[in-house]
């Protein structure tokens, strides 16, 4: 990803873009929780409001995990409370 490409947002309660995700796969998280560690994404309680897909944010966060490394996260929406992913 270039640094003059537009920032894709991917949390939208914690304000976390693709490229600051894929930054942290890059410099070694493996799995969500160190992604969460290290960038605060998933973490929020208002994805419903805030997020446009009207979802929790942690699928594309493993997405993200599955194109930079092949690892098939898998995980429950702990940020939304137990919502709907």
């Amino acid at each position: 990803m270039g640094e003059n490409e537009p920032r894709h947002m991917i949390c939208y309660c914690q304000q976390v873009d693709e490229r600051t995700i894929v930054a942290a796969i890059r410099n070694g998280a493996r799995d969500l929780k160190s992604i969460q560690e290290s960038t605060g994404a998933g973490r929020g309680n208002r994805c419903h409001e805030t997020n446009p897909k009207k979802r929790c944010c942690v699928p594309d966060i493993l997405e993200l995990l599955e194109r930079e490394i092949g690892a098939a996260g898998t995980a429950t929406c702990a940020c939304c409370r137990g919502q709907e992913t």
